[in-house]
């Protein structure tokens, strides 16, 4: 059987494509390190701005102390296409009281679990690309996405 060949996609078209992807899939996969294990589990963004990607955490959720020991993560997106986002990036936590309103007023699951915006159990991360790659299905090569 031979491999398929993925369509051409222009270079200039790769960042608009990949930012699709990210808007289409509403569960990456966020990977962590504890200790010397990687960790991946499916998150949902409450926030997305462009590259960057806003994760809600539990104060009381392991992965608090894997950010807290180590802050590189990586997002996955893969879309039904197998076409595929990677976001490297620093986890760092939200501590802007505007834009924490503005991710709280946003997400009626955050009210409905946690009551308040000053609920001492809540964390939002602000996940800081530092490298962005793209692979089309079938291209078996990552592209370097431009942040």
């Amino acid at each position: 059987m031979s491999q398929p060949k993925p369509k051409r996609i222009e270079p200039a078209e790769i960042p608009e494509r990949a930012l699709e992807i990210i808007v289409k899939i509403k569960f990456p996969m966020l990977a962590t390190i504890d200790g010397d294990q990687p960790r991946l589990r499916p998150v949902s963004p409450l926030l997305t701005r462009g590259f960057e990607v806003f994760i809600g955490n539990l104060r009381s959720y392991h992965k608090t102390e894997e950010i807290a020991v180590n802050n590189r993560v990586e997002l996955c997106y893969l879309d039904l296409d197998h076409n595929q986002v990677r976001i490297t990036a620093e986890a760092e936590v939200v501590t802007d009281r505007d834009l924490l309103q503005q991710i709280w007023d946003k997400n009626a699951l955050l009210k409905h679990y946690l009551g308040s915006i000053d609920n001492p159990d809540l964390i939002v991360y602000r996940c800081v690309p530092t490298r962005v790659r793209f692979m089309q299905e079938w291209a078996l090569e990552y592209v370097e996405v431009p942040i």
